[in-house]
C-alpha cells in the first residue's frame, strides 16, 4: 500500500509540469497573436505614414513648380520693367533734344524767310506779284499759335522748291505790267531765270527785262516771228526746238545766283 501512494506520487509529480507546460504555450500563442496584430497596425500606420508622406512629396512638388514658374514670370516682369526704364529714358532724351531741336528750328525758318526775301528782291520779276504773296502767306503763317512747326518748315522748304523749279524750266503765264502807257495784260515768258519776256495780247509787240536798266526795254519787231516762235513751243503748240532769246541778265549775275 505504501508503494502504491508512491507510485500515485510519483504520478502526480510527472503530470504537474505538464499543466504548466501547456499555459506557456498558450501565452506564447496569445504573445504571438498580440504581436501579429501589433505588428498589423504598426505596418497599417507605416502605410498610412508613407501615404502621407507620398501627398506631402507630391505637394511640395507642385508647390517648387509653382515656385519655378512664379520665378520665370518675376524674372520676365523685371526684363519688361527695365526695358521700360530704358525706353522712358530713352523718350526724356528725345523729349530734350526736341526742345533743343526746335529752339534752334525757329530762328532757321526766320533765316529762311528772311533769304526768300532777299532772292525775290534781288531776282527778275518773274511772277513778282505771286512770290510776294507767297512769302507774305509764310511771314503770317509763322505767327500762328494753330499751326505747327512742322507744317510751317514744310511750307516753307514747299516755296524754296518753286523757286528752284521757276529757274529750270521754260514757263508761260499772264501779268499786268506798265510799259509807261498804263497797265496792260501781257503773256509773259520765261526761260528760267536767263530770258523774261512779255508779248501783247494780239502778238504785235515784244519787251524783254533788261537787268542792266531793270526796266523793260521793247525788242524790234524784226525778231516777233522767232519769239512768237518760242511762245508757241513754251504753249506745246509745236515741237521743241533751239529757241533765240534776248538776255535779261548777264552771265556773271547768273553765275552768283
Amino acid at each position: 500500500m505504501k508503494n502504491f501512494i508512491t507510485i500515485m506520487g510519483t504520478v502526480a509529480l510527472i503530470g504537474l509540469p505538464l499543466s504548466v507546460h501547456g499555459t506557456s504555450i498558450d501565452n506564447a500563442t496569445a504573445i504571438e497573436s498580440s504581436t501579429t496584430k501589433a505588428g498589423a497596425i504598426s505596418q497599417q500606420k507605416i502605410n498610412e505614414s508613407d501615404t502621407q508622406a507620398q501627398q506631402m512629396k507630391a505637394e511640395i512638388a507642385q508647390l517648387q513648380a509653382e515656385v519655378d514658374n512664379l520665378t520665370v514670370y518675376r524674372d520676365h516682369l523685371q526684363r519688361l520693367v527695365d526695358d521700360q526704364n530704358r525706353e522712358a529714358d530713352n523718350l526724356k532724351m528725345q523729349l530734350s533734344e526736341i526742345g533743343q531741336t526746335r529752339a534752334g528750328l525757329v530762328p532757321l525758318m526766320y533765316r529762311m524767310l528772311d533769304g526768300l526775301d532777299t532772292w525775290i528782291s534781288n531776282d527778275l520779276p518773274l511772277k513778282e506779284k505771286t512770290r510776294q504773296e507767297r512769302l507774305a502767306g509764310l511771314q503770317t503763317l509763322m505767327g500762328r499759335a494753330d499751326v505747327s512747326d512742322a507744317e510751317k518748315i514744310r511750307q516753307i522748304l514747299e516755296a524754296y522748291q518753286i523757286e528752284v523749279h521757276y529757274g529750270a524750266n521754260l514757263g508761260l503765264y499772264q501779268d499786268t505790267l506798265d510799259f509807261g502807257q498804263g497797265p496792260r495784260v501781257v503773256d509773259i515768258l520765261h526761260l528760267g531765270r536767263v530770258s523774261l519776256v512779255a508779248r501783247s495780247l494780239d502778238g504785235n509787240t515784244f519787251w524783254f527785262f533788261d537787268r542792266n536798266t531793270n526796266n523793260w526795254e521793247p525788242l524790234d519787231p524784226e525778231q516777233n516771228p522767232t519769239l512768237e516762235r518760242a511762245f508757241l513751243v513754251a504753249k506745246e503748240r509745236v515741237t521743241p526746238e533751239l529757241l533765240t532769246l534776248p538776255l535779261s541778265t548777264t552771265l556773271n549775275v547768273e553765275a552768283s545766283q
